[in-house]
């Protein structure tokens, strides 16, 4: 008597070799990989009955955590709930052809009708079904046809859900430089869904083979050089194909960042978020300030990719041993800040993408868009030029960087600005385009080149007097910046960010977290506090208060505050109770003089030109600037 092990060979042997496919399998690291290449069938699992067996075959004796066919340069991947239900389906013919080899024959070629049948009656196979997980797995997934793989091009690493749901209403779309295409669907049961269609989507199977063998020049280093992508795509391109647009693609897959170009190519799209466990999750990006779900998927082999790159541009170790991340990289036309998180602080590596604001942000700009009223930046403007120590505090995402940048255009052209940064955002080349003088120090983060944030400011301070901006007071350079700010080492202007909610809590994270005397925190002139307004709202300052000492230890009394949602004067300005303002006077000066002084400047504000990044005139008249 032959044993269960002969009979199913036998059976696949005799039953699943077929002419209708000529696919050809093999596991590897959890992934089943099907080269669909030379099948007719070309590997389409909802489509092909064929070839939804040679699948089911391969999945009869281990599963796979997703099925990926490949042809003409094209990859698909089946994940989740359709790879849960291949994989029953293998489990299911295993065990059920022992009994029923009719129905384990039907179950890998469609595996839903043949639950359907198993659960419709008694006897092994509804018992099979159940404890294979098939009945539930083809329940969920209801017919076969609803098979719907993420697509994208074998150069790449990140596939896309083409099809787009069903039972959602499009809200817009839009048509990007890169050739994608981007529609927003609402759903009634789930976040809406940003839908985005790369070029890839519209090559057909020539153009797609082009790009792999083109690839594979890049890859085997038989191409190389800067132009690389479209050298290889020259070199196997018929004069038919678009050549130059292939070599864009290639370029953007090999040399660039592939799909994440695209998502970052919307000036809508400000985040991108890769939650980990990242091959299990789809991508999610923030749209004009909402958070919606992409159709987008990166892979195991794309996160590796990705990781790999992001260490090598960045010079920063990112491992067990060192496991967050705080870098910059170039993702098509904009600067983008990555954190990053892996194991053991998250399940696998995790990503959090920034895009800088394209816009080159001024005083004038921001009392356009309400970020604060004329009179509060005249404040700001005139306690910048008369070398006020300011601290900009708020949350993620507040925009302090936006308004720290925002106030270095304010400082006098003269004056020399050292700026202090581990992951570069201030404008200082737009700075330095303007004929300001400006050095840019790049502190470490983590393990990485540079030096450490207090050798580095140990560092700025000997590079001669001049405003000193900290993009980030966090950590241990936070003892030597005030140090030097009570003995007067630096005599102009000390800008930073700091996260906190307030005075009270920035004293209370200065002093008490990053152990800073309580008497050297006494410098501080102001505190600037952000908010980051209901979700899609805009950015706003929230609170500007001076910092006074007293015998009664540190006050923040505030000179402008949030009333029924306006940033208004407090009065205490006007009453000639601010400390601040009296000690903004030259000697010459008098406190009323400085008054005035900051009327001219708001009306030199609301006035300068918009296109201008120059500071104005200390008479607060408007001065042109450079154009953004």
């Amino acid at each position: 008597m032959t044993n269960r092990t002969e009979r199913m060979r036998g059976w696949f042997e005799r039953d699943t070799t077929t002419e209708a496919c000529q696919c050809t399998t093999q596991h590897e690291d959890g992934v089943l990989l099907v080269n669909a290449g030379d099948c007719p069938g070309r590997g389409a699992l909802a489509d092909e009955p064929a070839c939804r067996r040679t699948v089911v075959d391969a999945l009869s004796d281990r599963d796979a955590a997703s099925i990926v066919t490949r042809r003409a340069g094209r990859e698909r991947a089946y994940l989740d709930e359709d790879a849960a239900l291949l994989c029953a389906a293998g489990r299911f013919v295993d065990r059920i052809a022992v009994h029923e080899q009719r129905l384990a024959e039907r179950a890998s070629t469609d595996p839903v009708a043949a639950a359907e049948e198993a659960t419709g009656r008694a006897g092994p196979a509804a018992t099979v079904a159940a404890e294979t997980g098939l009945a539930l797995c083809a329940q969920r997934i209801g017919d076969i046809e609803a098979l719907v793989p993420h697509v994208g091009p074998t150069v790449s690493h990140v596939r896309a859900a083409l099809d787009p749901p069903t039972e959602c209403r499009l809200r817009d779309s839009e048509s990007l430089s890169t050739g994608a295409t981007v529609r927003v669907y609402e759903r009634d049961d789930a976040r809406p869904l940003y839908h985005l269609e790369p070029l890839t989507a519209t090559l057909d199977d020539t153009a797609m083979s082009t790009l792999a063998l083109a690839r594979q020049l890049v890859a085997d280093g038989t191409v190389t050089g800067q132009r690389a992508a479209w050298r290889a795509v020259r070199a196997v391109a018929s004069e038919d194909e678009p050549i130059e647009r292939l070599g864009s693609v290639l370029d953007r897959h090999t040399t660039g960042y592939g799909m994440l170009a695209d998502l970052f190519d919307d000036p809508r799209v400000t985040d991108v978020f890769a939650t980990a466990p990242i091959p299990e999750r789809p991508l999610q990006v923030r749209l004009d300030g909402e958070l919606l779900t992409t159709n987008l998927r990166m892979g195991q082999r794309g996160v590796e990719a990705f990781t790999s790159k992001l260490r090598r541009e960045s010079g920063r170790a990112f491992s067990r041993a060192s496991p967050t991340i705080d870098a910059t990289a170039d993702i098509g036309d904009r600067r983008v800040r990555i954190a990053g998180t892996t194991a053991p602080v998250s399940d696998g590596p995790a990503f959090a993408l920034r895009a800088h604001d394209r816009t080159v942000w001024t005083l004038p700009q921001l009392i356009d868009n309400e970020t604060m009223p004329a009179g509060a930046a005249a404040l700001l403007s005139v306690a910048v030029t008369r070398g006020a120590a300011t601290l900009v505090a708020g949350p993620r995402g507040a925009g302090k960087t936006t308004l720290l940048g925002a106030l270095l255009w304010e400082l006098d052209g003269g004056v020399r600005t050292l700026v202090m940064e581990d992951t570069p955002e201030l404008p200082v080349e737009q700075l330095q385009a303007d004929g300001r003088d400006v050095q840019s120090l790049v502190t470490e983060s983590g393990d990485g080149p540079g030096l450490a944030p207090d050798e580095t400011l140990r560092t700025a301070l000997r590079f001669g007097e001049g405003a000193l901006v900290v993009g980030e007071v966090r950590g241990q350079e936070a003892r030597v910046l005030y140090e030097a700010m009570r003995v007067g080492a630096n005599a102009s202007a000390v800008l930073g960010t700091i996260h906190g909610d307030g005075g009270e809590d920035v004293r209370e994270r200065v002093v008490a977290d990053l152990d800073v005397p309580a008497s050297s925190f006494a410098t501080t002139d102001l505190v600037v506090t952000m908010t980051p307004g209901e979700a899609g709202g805009s950015r706003r300052v929230a609170a500007i208060e001076e910092v006074v000492d007293s015998s009664d230890g540190l006050r923040f009394p505030a000179l402008y505050s949030l009333d029924d949602g306006h940033l208004r004067p407090t009065g205490r300005i006007e009453r000639g109770n601010s400390r601040l303002v009296a000690a903004l006077a030259n000697s010459d000066e008098s406190y009323a003089a400085v008054r005035e002084q900051l009327s001219q400047r708001a009306t030199g504000l609301r006035h300068r030109d918009r296109r201008g990044t120059g500071s104005a005139e200390r008479n607060g008249q408007a001065r042109p600037g450079a154009t953004d």
